[in-house]
């Protein structure tokens, strides 16, 4: 399906609560995700403008505030699957995108998305390769399977962001940015200190379409200063 261009609004999607009769053999936290999945505003406006997740809405917002997406540019997509971001750098302008991610991803038209690991030793050149050039934007919504125990879920997205920041400093071009999924826990904030180093702009920030009951944040750095 292709996504149109979007603007970040919601309002189209708000509507009449929507209860389920029955649970049909559902366990009760099945029963609570499918609730909020139905009645969730973002969910219904991603499914009628066409994107494949209403993760696209994240981004629009952080690029509302932050203008990541310049015209043109190049932006690499870390963790791609579905592709909900990849579709909306497109919509805002880039003139290459490329999207890694260790599951398979159905096609997004205009971008390149392969399956493999970010973190394996050729995949920079790879990438690299495919943009025709260094990226002006690494985007990272990557995320590891929970636990429902915080402390260690916490651990495991800051070491995913960690990777990825890492892989950013390897492929930015000068003056580029960093996006990357992080979850609030204090551990986040040692992250600042690398970013500091290497980014003249380091900020955190929670876009409204991140559920307000969710810990994530999203680290934005711009002005990337290669050693």
């Amino acid at each position: 399906m292709a996504a149109k261009k979007g603007s970040g609004s919601t309002n189209n999607a708000r509507g009449l609560a929507v209860t389920l009769r029955t649970s049909r053999g559902r366990s009760p936290a099945q029963q609570r995700w499918l609730n909020r999945q139905l009645n969730d505003p973002y969910v219904a406006a991603a499914r009628q403008q066409g994107f494949r997740s209403r993760a696209a809405f994240k981004l629009m917002e952080l690029d509302d505030r932050f203008k990541l997406i310049t015209k043109g540019c190049r932006v690499l997509d870390l963790g791609a699957a579905p592709g909900g971001w990849s579709q909306v750098a497109l919509l805002r302008g880039a003139g290459q995108v490329v999207g890694v991610d260790l599951l398979p991803i159905e096609p997004v038209s205009g971008a390149t998305l392969i399956q493999g690991d970010f973190d394996d030793r050729d995949m920079p050149a790879r990438l690299a390769a495919l943009m025709g050039g260094p990226a002006d934007l690494v985007l990272s919504d990557m995320a590891p399977n929970t636990t429902g125990h915080a402390a260690t879920d916490h651990i495991r997205i800051m070491g995913l962001a960690e990777l990825a920041l890492h892989f950013a400093t390897g492929i930015l071009a000068p003056g580029g940015a960093f996006v990357a999924k992080v979850f609030q826990g204090g551990s986040e904030k040692e992250m600042l200190v690398p970013l500091k180093q290497r980014f003249a702009s380091v900020k955190h920030a929670k876009p409204p379409a991140s559920r307000k009951e969710s810990s994530e944040l999203y680290v934005v750095a711009q002005g990337f200063r290669p050693a």
